[in-house]
């Protein structure tokens, strides 16, 4: 368990709290009365006793809703109700109805449904309507899994799968319903919900405590100590504590959520209901960004209290309960993995003893995801692992495009929210994300940034696998491990140790995409805003200390000829052969571009990247085109790069017969320095001094890095990172006592500059 985790919200003025009542006897008769039309009957109970010996309590109970009428989840409950008073109000029929007679009289006047549903609800709503034989219409976030969209077209409804998240599903949904006459039979509800002619939201909730009664009368009437419900909008967890808060109750309500769609969870600490930017998470059906509007006020007063968990966590707990017979999805074994992470002063907290009773609600059944990785290492080494295996090859390289940075941002955003850091996901480019995480101070410091893309180069050509992430030899080999994977968990680790730190000053990580193509993710990172006072990229330095590299500008030059028949040297000029003059001069030029530097290494430098032309060999060449790359220094801009390469076609076109070129400008980096005087760059050499046991090494090199965007913006950095080699190379790796010693050594910066 990480000790740096998100902690338990704790409420103590809920245990005292009464919920009014939201139904009447009558209506709670013919709920019943309208359930009991459904196969199955009530959902079992589970005694879960080693989990109960695990905690300490009297007994675990989990109440299992993987199997409710025919359906992987309780939804079913609140779907059904919610539709069925929707409907016999709208044909203005006696709500003591029955399913035959209402089909009937939908059949002479069809009402579509529609909803927003990350699965489970829609599955639901999808089933109501077939039995009525009534049009459904699921609008569902991008993030949706296929056999997910399959399992609700299965019950013959349309399934709209929008490119945003549930909250935008909301909303499409919402608008569909109004354009198309329809009606909306919605489990989360938005402000102004209630104006919407055919609200449904209190409804589905008080369907879904059909299940908590049966939960009452499944212990024989004795109330548990305490019921753990997951939340995504919190309807259900609405039914919870209405319930279980009702006068003459002292049962308590514990509630959980993914580490990354917190949404009660912060809304809870904030004592406001706030809204979260969510990320991808194997509890799918809890991936909500915004509480219910009707649910927030009784959550706020009736949640004793509230925590999160990672996927991680969420999927050991699905492998225990399949040992006990239990077939969950993960949403519904989130309960179980957030009972586990309870500490002693929690359990106290919330008064559980040696003879409590606690209730366990499973939501759904199993669904098909991709394991998780585990973010609870604080390690920058295992850290460095977790990232090396996960392949975030960049897609605009090699001959065969990587998958790009997504999962990997995915899991750094996941890491972060585990430690209950401010995390924003910056994607202007659709998939191309880069992550922001943020550790503020308490106000008047200096703000450090680390920089590190999460991009490598491509995994083709590796000689062993490549995403082993394995350690030998004191070495961590994997793509990436060396470049840069290795520099971003020790910024992460650095990060994280910060919190603890009482910094005046933010710490910032940006882990950004794309920096082995153009660049874009630092750019883009700039272009939101974010700024420090001084910063560190820490590409892989060998521990020296990077303050002067080179700049660079690639350039395309088109020679053009004429296209002939091969047969007719008369009629066709050859663009080939004449571009051959131009790549004679440019050699000449690259020699005289290095000449005179005591350190040739850092010489300006030019070369022929690209050359294409030629259609086929029985034709003449109408067209040869040749990429530059020319590395540039310190006061060379892509305007003199360019006026040097146009003087020589000049010449050429004076010389060469029938010599015609064009020249632009592809595009450009520019060069970057930092004295080792400058204050910042003293500082870093001091700690960095202090950290190896002798003077810091201040280094040029040849190569580019986001240095220089960060420097545009008058943002003083280093670059700064651990040991390793192979870089883009066939075995690639990292040095384990340096990623160790780099973590520290930033951490030990920060301490200093933010302080």
């Amino acid at each position: 368990m990480s000790c740096h985790r998100r902690p338990v919200h704790l409420n103590p003025a809920a245990s005292t709290w009464t919920a009014e009542a939201t139904i009447s006897a009558e209506e709670t008769r013919s709920i019943d009365k309208f359930h009991s039309q459904f196969p199955g009957g009530p959902t079992r109970l589970v005694r879960l006793d080693g989990v109960a010996k695990e905690l300490g309590v009297g007994a675990v109970y989990l109440k299992d809703e993987s199997n409710r009428f025919g359906l992987p989840s309780f939804k079913i409950l609140g779907a059904s109700w919610g539709a069925f008073r929707a409907l016999v109000r709208q044909l203005n029929l006696p709500i003591d109805t029955d399913l035959a007679t209402l089909k009937a009289a939908l059949a002479a006047r069809p009402i579509a449904l529609y909803a927003a549903s990350e699965g489970n609800h829609g599955g639901a709503l999808a089933r109501m309507a077939s039995l009525l034989s009534v049009p459904a219409e699921i609008h569902a976030p991008v993030t949706m899994h296929e056999s997910t969209v399959a399992a609700i077209e299965s019950e013959g409804a349309r399934v709209v799968v929008g490119k945003g998240t549930y909250d935008d599903a909301v909303e499409t949904a919402r608008r569909a319903a109004e354009q198309k006459d329809g009606l909306l039979i919605q489990d989360y509800s938005f402000q102004g919900y209630q104006d919407v002619p055919q609200a449904t939201t209190q409804w589905i909730v008080d369907g879904y405590l059909t299940a908590v009664r049966e939960i009452d009368s499944q212990l024989k009437d004795t109330p548990p100590n305490l019921v753990v419900t997951p939340v995504g909008v919190g309807s259900l967890a609405q039914a919870v504590v209405s319930h279980f808060k009702r006068r003459g109750s002292s049962t308590a309500v514990m509630t959980v959520e993914p580490d990354t769609a917190a949404c009660l969870h912060k809304s809870l600490r904030q004592n406001e209901p706030v809204e979260v930017q969510t990320y991808c998470t194997i509890m799918a059906g809890l991936n909500c960004g915004t509480p219910s509007h009707t649910a927030w006020p009784i959550l706020q007063a009736g949640v004793d209290a509230s925590l999160t968990v990672s996927d991680y966590e969420a999927h050991q707990a699905t492998e225990y309960l399949k040992t006990q017979g239990v077939c969950p999805g993960a949403c519904g074994a989130a309960p179980l993995a957030a009972i586990r992470r309870l500490k002693e002063s929690d359990k106290e907290s919330l008064g559980l003893g040696s003879d409590s009773v606690v209730v366990l609600l499973c939501t759904e059944g199993t669904k098909p995801y991709n394991v998780p990785g585990d973010v609870s290492v604080d390690d920058p080494v295992g850290l460095t692992q977790a990232l090396v295996r996960i392949d975030s090859a960049n897609p605009s390289l090699g001959s065969v495009p990587g998958p790009g940075e997504t999962e990997v941002a995915r899991y750094i955003a996941a890491w972060l929210e585990h430690r209950d850091i401010e995390t924003h996901w910056i994607e202007p480019t659709k998939g191309r994300p880069s992550v922001v995480g943020v550790v503020r101070g308490s106000g008047g410091g200096k703000s450090l940034m680390f920089n590190g893309h999460i991009d490598t180069v491509t995994t083709l050509g590796y000689d062993d696998d490549p995403l082993s992430g394995q350690v030998r030899d004191g070495r961590v080999y994997g793509r990436g491990s060396g470049d840069m994977k290795s520099g971003v968990a020790a910024a992460l680790v650095a990060l994280a140790g910060a919190k603890s730190q009482k910094l005046r000053g933010d710490v910032i990580f940006t882990g950004v995409a794309d920096e082995e193509a153009m660049s874009i993710g630092t750019e883009q990172v700039l272009d939101a805003g974010w700024r420090a006072d001084g910063a560190v990229v820490t590409e892989p330095t060998g521990e020296a200390i990077v303050h002067v590299h080179k700049g660079f500008v690639w350039l395309e030059v088109e020679i053009h000829g004429v296209a002939a028949h091969g047969s007719l040297p008369g009629a066709g000029i050859d663009a080939i052969t004449r571009a051959g003059y131009f790549l004679v001069e440019l050699d000449q030029h690259s020699e005289r571009l290095r000449q005179g530097w005591d350190n040739p290494r850092m010489a300006p430098t030019v070369h022929a990247s690209i050359i294409k032309g030629g259609e086929e060999p029985s034709s003449y060449p109408g067209l040869c085109t040749i990429v530059l790359e020319r590395r540039t220094v310190g006061g060379e801009t892509p305007e003199t790069v360019s006026k040097e390469v146009q003087d020589m076609l000049d010449r050429l076109a004076k010389s060469v017969k029938d010599f015609k070129s064009d020249l632009r400008v592809m595009f450009d980096r520019p060069p970057f320095s930092i004295e080792p005087e400058h204050p910042f760059a003293a500082l870093v050499g001091d700690v960095v001094g202090e950290s190896l046991g002798g003077r810091a090494e201040f280094i040029k090199e040849p190569f580019w890095t986001d240095c220089a965007l960060l420097a545009a913006k008058d943002i003083p950095v280093l670059l700064w990172g651990p040991k390793g080699d192979g870089l883009h190379g066939k075995e690639e790796w990292a040095d384990v006592a340096s990623i160790q010693r780099v973590a520290k050594t930033l951490g030990l910066l920060a301490s200093k500059f933010c302080a």
